[in-house]
């Protein structure tokens, strides 16, 4: 069903709306302190979004003791588990 039927004349389901005259409202400037609070804070939002950019850096390097204890906390871990894991049997 394609029928289209055309509004009656004169029937507003509003009040009509009043025109106003452009002398009615005077045009505001925009002054130099406004316009330059407008452009720093567009700057601020533009450097703070701005990427961040990973330094790359190399990986510290480990002291010889601190490796040494890393081994023997392993080792000392490994037979733990294995006197735990042989009492379950």
């Amino acid at each position: 069903m394609n029928t289209q039927l055309a509004p009656a004349e004169g029937r507003h389901d509003h009040p009509p709306q009043p025109v106003r005259s452009p002398e009615a409202h005077p045009l505001r400037r925009v002054g130099l302190v406004d316009r330059a609070a407008m452009h720093l804070g567009v700057a601020l939002i533009h450097w703070g979004r701005r990427p961040v950019r990973a330094r790359r850096r190399e990986r510290p390097t480990l002291a010889p003791e601190s490796i040494q204890a890393r081994r023997e906390l392993d080792r000392v871990r490994d037979e733990y588990l294995v006197l735990k894991l042989t009492q379950f049997r």
